[in-house]
């Protein structure tokens, strides 16, 4: 008896999702979930993006697309929106050296800034990205899906990016809080010289209070979001456009020719510039990571309706100011304030640099969720925030993790213009890994040929790159965190990957064939006891640890047995109709795998609830699930080296009870401890 039975299609018109196999001996099957044994699957993607939990499509059809548009403000914009408090007067201090303005260089830099908002922002994630969606969903993490879905899950060089996006992204997640409440907070510089020794203490009171409530839930503050963006960007623009007759030789920048001479004249100081310069499109991949938030449409009317227009006339305004006034080059932001709205004005730039902190703080939050999902760190616990939003939720040693790097990076730099050398880096490669992973979507998914997929993103890697490339120049300035980072947590997420991978085919060996046993407990069967006992695994194929251990020490086994697997789909969310697929083994036996999407949460009561017009009985009161607690020791022959083994090891003992991951009842769990050597 072995008949395999599927949930009905769901009638609605998804791109077919490519089912997850059982792996082959040696090669394990990197979709499956973290299961009993406490330790999730070999991992097979990655992402960083910035995403927060989708609305629903019917919610996207009925909000309304000026809703939409208007909540877009305050997720997706806030970061970038928050730049030019600082990002034009650190290029035009880096041109100038610390000396005379040169008015050909703010011309320049002009140019650049608004050709990069163009190329950068407009046509590469607007126009282009925003198109490589999967079911709707975008971010770093969807192109890292859909090139696995065209190379295979197993591909190192999908994965390898993946874990760059990630580590880039975390790193991000640190220095944007900092330097952007820093920037604002300087602002009490301008009403009283006096105060510039209480701008480090305000900003981290701010900061510590930020990242403290988070654990109480951001719903009811988000909702005051997107009209505050909405009143920052109507400044921005109001106060651009205020100065921005102060000197009209700034409309020479429209010409992109200016910014090139500028390049061609300057040599290594136009790098240095570059790297500033950069700092404008900070933030922009957001625009394509909250796609599934808020929608294709509502992103491109907010974006080309009114937060690019107010950017240009922000940045222009301040070119202006400081060409007919090139003391203001001190902070030309606040300059263009009249002084009566000074204080108003730095009220509400801290207003918008905390709403792009936590725009980036709940991203880290989602990141860290969806990489756990797809096996490529530890399983963290996620505390959940609201009963009716899904999306909102709180997850405490990522929380304190980045509050701890804030801290630290505020009182290490005391300055927003010192701490940009240190954001370029971060911002910029995760441009170029969004760049690479979208050739291999545009070849492979979209069906371009080669040469012309490459004639397509080499232009904007190349952009990409060049800003990577100036950043560099500031690594002894501060440049060298986001790198120090980024490289610690992508050694950490790598180990995890083999560590991972090594522990299942290892297991995979030494375990019994699970169809095998079926055959066997059915020709002899043990003393029979009432109820279910559901038995988590990550592989189908073998015997979970935790059955033969029950079998062996209790000598007992239940009237109904499932075996259950946990799989992360390469799709952002799987309907509730194809959740479950069921095999039954035999007339006690029940082989059922269960399939989660990458931005989902897994819960196996409900999965196995729905499970029941399969055929599968089940009652949470009747049931017990059966976990396996596993301890690592380092093997006498080790698959890593041994510095690598026990990081690995020490991982494996930060991952969360599997009981409160997989929102099983506490209640209802039978833990069985096992040894195994990696």
């Amino acid at each position: 008896m072995n008949n395999k039975i599927e949930a009905a299609p769901s009638g609605r018109d998804t791109p077919e999702r490519p089912k997850s196999e059982p792996a082959p001996d040696g090669a394990p099957p990197p979709e499956n979930h973290p299961a009993s044994e406490g330790l999730p699957p070999p991992a097979g993607s990655a992402g960083l993006p910035a995403v927060r939990e989708p609305a629903s499509r019917e919610h996207r059809v009925t909000a309304g697309v000026a809703t939409l548009a208007l909540g877009s403000l305050g997720v997706v914009y806030g970061d970038i929106g928050t730049s030019p408090l600082y990002a034009f007067r650190e290029a035009v201090v880096a041109a100038s050296g610390h000396g005379a303005v040169d008015r050909a260089a703010v011309i320049g830099i002009l140019s650049l800034i608004l050709w990069s908002l163009i190329l950068v922002v407009t046509v590469k994630y607007v126009v282009i990205l925003l198109r490589a969606d999967n079911n709707g969903e975008g971010g770093t993490l969807t192109l890292v899906a859909l090139a696995q879905r065209a190379l295979g899950r197993s591909n190192n060089l999908v994965i390898l990016l993946g874990i760059a996006g990630a580590a880039l992204f975390y790193g991000d997640s640190i220095i944007t809080p900092a330097i952007s409440v820093l920037s604002a907070v300087e602002g009490l510089e301008l009403i009283a010289p006096a105060l510039e020794p209480v701008v480090v203490p305000i900003t981290l009171v701010i900061l510590i209070a930020l990242f403290a409530v988070q654990s109480h839930g951001t719903g009811r503050v988000a909702a005051f979001f997107g009209p505050i963006m909405a009143i920052w960007f109507a400044t921005l623009a109001a106060t651009g456009l205020s100065h921005i007759t102060d000197d009209p030789a700034v409309f020479a920048a429209l010409n992109p020719l200016e910014g090139v001479a500028f390049l061609v004249t300057h040599g290594k100081v136009a790098l240095i510039t570059l790297g500033a310069v950069c700092l404008v499109v900070t933030g922009a991949e957001a625009l394509y990571a909250d796609l599934g938030h808020f929608g294709r449409k509502p992103i491109r009317i907010a974006w080309l309706g009114f937060v690019f227009p107010a950017l240009v006339l922000n940045y222009f305004g301040q070119g202006a100011l400081v060409l007919a006034h090139p003391e203001a080059i001190e902070n030309p932001f606040y300059r263009m304030a009249p002084d009566w709205a000074l204080v108003p004005m730095i009220v509400l730039a801290t207003l918008a640099t905390v709403i792009a902190s936590q725009a980036v703080i709940t991203g880290a939050y989602s990141l860290t969720r969806q990489g756990v999902q797809l096996g490529l760190m530890p399983r963290l616990s996620v505390h959940y925030t609201s009963e009716s939003h899904a999306g909102q939720f709180y997850m405490p040693r990522v929380n304190w993790f980045l509050l701890a790097g804030v801290v630290a990076l505020v009182l290490l730099f005391q300055r927003s213009g010192d701490l940009a050398a240190a954001y370029g880096i971060a911002v910029t490669s995760s441009m170029a890994v969004d760049a690479m992973l979208a050739f291999i979507v545009v070849w492979k998914i979209w069906g371009w040929h080669r040469a012309a997929a490459a004639a397509l993103i080499l232009p904007f890697l190349f952009i990409d790159l060049s800003f990577v490339a100036a950043n560099t120049l500031k690594f002894v300035q501060g440049g060298y965190v986001p790198v120090a980072l980024g490289l610690f947590l992508a050694l950490l997420m790598w180990t995890w990957v083999k560590g991972t991978r090594i522990l299942f085919e290892k297991t995979r060996k030494s375990h019994v064939a699970l169809t095998g046993l079926v055959a066997s407990l059915e020709r002899r069967p043990p003393p029979r006891v009432p109820g279910t006992a559901v038995f988590l695994t990550t592989d189908a194929e073998t015997a979970p640890s935790a059955l033969l251990h029950n079998l062996k020490h209790n000598k007992v086994l239940h009237e109904k047995n499932l075996i259950v697997t946990v799989a992360s789909a390469d799709e952002p969310r799987v309907p509730d109709d194809e959740r479950a697929v069921v095999e039954c083994l035999s007339p006690s036996f029940m082989r059922i795998r269960l399939t989660f999407g990458y931005m989902e949460s897994p819960n196996v009561p409900r999965g196995l609830a729905l499970a029941r017009k399969l055929g599968v009985s089940f009652d949470i009161m009747s049931t017990s699930f059966f976990l396996s607690r596993r301890s690592l020791r380092p093997a006498a022959e080790p698959g890593m080296p041994l510095w690598q083994d026990h990081l690995f090891i020490l991982l494996s003992k930060t991952a969360s009870d599997a009981t409160d991951f997989f929102q099983i009842p506490a209640g209802r769990v039978v833990e069985v401890g096992t040894q195994i050597t990696v």
